[in-house]
C-alpha cells in the first residue's frame, strides 16, 4: 500500500537528514517510525492497565534487598 503525505519544506528536510543520518530511505524513516510509536502506545497502555491490576488486587511491593536476602545473594 501505498499513501502520501504533505510536509512544509522544513519538516521535509528534517525528515530527509533524519533518514540520511540512519542510512534509511526517507520512506524506511516515515515507516519505522510510525511503528515505534504505535508500539510504544501500546507498551504504554499494557503498563498502565497492569499498574492498575496490581492497585485493584492491594498487594505490597518488597525492596528487592530482602529478595536478594531470600536467595542469598
Amino acid at each position: 500500500m501505498a499513501f502520501s503525505i504533505m510536509l512544509t519544506d522544513d519538516e521535509r528536510m528534517l525528515a530527509e537528514s533524519y533518514a540520511k543520518l540512519h542510512s534509511f530511505s526517507l520512506s524506511e524513516a516515515f515507516k519505522r517510525a510510525l511503528f515505534e510509536k504505535i508500539e510504544d502506545e501500546y507498551d504504554l497502555m499494557v503498563g498502565q492497565e497492569a499498574y492498575a491490576e496490581y492497585v485493584a488486587s492491594r498487594k505490597k511491593s518488597r525492596p528487592i534487598s530482602e529478595l536478594w536476602k531470600e536467595c542469598d545473594v
